[in-house]
């Protein structure tokens, strides 16, 4: 089952978890206070169990389903983005080192004496 496919299960179950929910009474009367008293035919005072159970059941296939469509998700290391399109280019990033100062060059130099007027005399 690809992705779409568990889309589709997700929105599905969702859709049934939101009927479940609804048809519930919040103060514990729901679908089966509606029907009477438990003379009933067809177990109507078990409708809040059965419910109960279901929307249970349904938060854990949602949850086990969002799960599960991770694995089937294959877009994070390719190129081909949705949101940026197919014509749109990212230039390089180019990047340049600093050039390095050339040290000065120690060459050994001589100091020859320095003629001074009153040495010339």
């Amino acid at each position: 089952m690809g992705f779409t496919g568990f889309l589709i299960a997700i929105t599905i179950v969702c859709f049934l978890l939101i009927l479940a929910i609804m048809v519930q009474n919040p103060k514990g009367g729901g679908l089966s206070s509606s029907f009477g008293g438990s003379q009933q035919l067809g177990g109507v005072q078990k409708t809040t169990d059965f419910l109960d159970k279901s929307t249970w059941t349904l938060g854990g296939i949602l949850i086990a389903l969002i799960l599960l469509s991770t694995l089937a998700f294959n877009g994070s290391g390719s190129n081909d983005s949705k949101v940026l399109g197919d014509d749109v280019t990212i230039p390089p990033v180019t990047t340049t080192a600093p050039a390095t100062p050339q040290a000065p060059a120690t060459e050994a130099t001589t100091t020859a004496p320095v003629k001074t007027e009153e040495a010339a005399k």
